[in-house]
């Protein structure tokens, strides 16, 4: 007997199309509604998605990413200044060495990233998030940071000269050796449980500051102008070797 498929050839052919159209319904399942591959080759525009995409020493300066998703993307040494970043998504993204000088990142997902050596100038992004991203020796000089997150960021050596740092929040952040004194802000500072070994805060008015700790104070860098919250005692002898 052949079956109800008329040969016994085609009930093995239809088993084997059945069995891959399931494998197949079952992958479309498990594809989230409108994911799509990333467009590596695409020009910038907004929106784009050149997530895990190579674009490594390129210029790009004055690109239009807003809204874009660039997670993962590797953009070392890559010119990026001017660019419009507001609102993207670059978590995870390689940017060692590359520079958005001038750039227009509000909102935007900065998480994770690769940023050793990355030049921040003047870059405007209010409500930016740097939580847990590597930023080494990075470069945020005039910078506007406005009630921007560095949460567990690495900022060992990193420069914010000139920055409007109003509202930004520092919790578990690594800012050894990093460069405040010349920075700017309204109210206080969110410096809980921050690693300040070093940290030159010479000048500024931390009165209001939240999270900080004598440990934290005597670590760091102050001078006699360094204003200090309620209760806290100045260092003697400030440890502020200057190399």
């Amino acid at each position: 007997m052949y079956g109800p498929y008329g040969s016994a050839t085609g009930k093995v052919l239809r088993g084997a199309f059945g069995h891959r159209l399931g494998i197949a319904l079952a992958l479309a399942t498990l594809t989230p509604a409108g994911a799509r591959a990333a467009d590596c080759s695409a020009t910038p525009r907004p929106g784009i998605d050149w997530s895990e995409c190579t674009k490594r020493a390129i210029m790009l300066q004055g690109a239009d990413f807003q809204g874009a998703n660039l997670s993962g993307a590797d953009l070392m040494l890559t010119d990026l200044s001017r660019t419009n970043m507001s609102a993207a998504n670059l978590e995870k993204a390689a940017l060692a060495r590359a520079w958005l000088t001038g750039a227009t990142a509000e909102k935007t997902n900065f998480n994770r990233i690769e940023g050793f050596r990355t030049g921040f100038d003047r870059v405007s992004a209010p409500g930016a998030t740097f939580a847990s991203a590597e930023l080494q020796r990075a470069s945020f000089k005039g910078a506007v940071l406005t009630g921007a997150n560095f949460e567990k960021a690495e900022l060992g050596r990193a420069d914010f000269t000139g920055a409007v740092l109003t509202g930004a929040r520092f919790p578990y952040a690594n800012l050894s050796r990093a460069d405040l004194s010349k920075a700017s802000f309204d109210g206080g500072l969110d410096f809980s449980h921050a690693f300040l070994f070093l940290t030159r805060i010479e000048g500024l008015d931390l009165s209001t500051s939240t999270g900080l700790e004598q440990e934290q104070v005597d670590l760091a860098c102050g001078d006699a102008q360094t204003k200090l919250p309620p209760g806290f005692t100045a260092p003697s002898d400030w440890p502020c070797p200057f190399d």
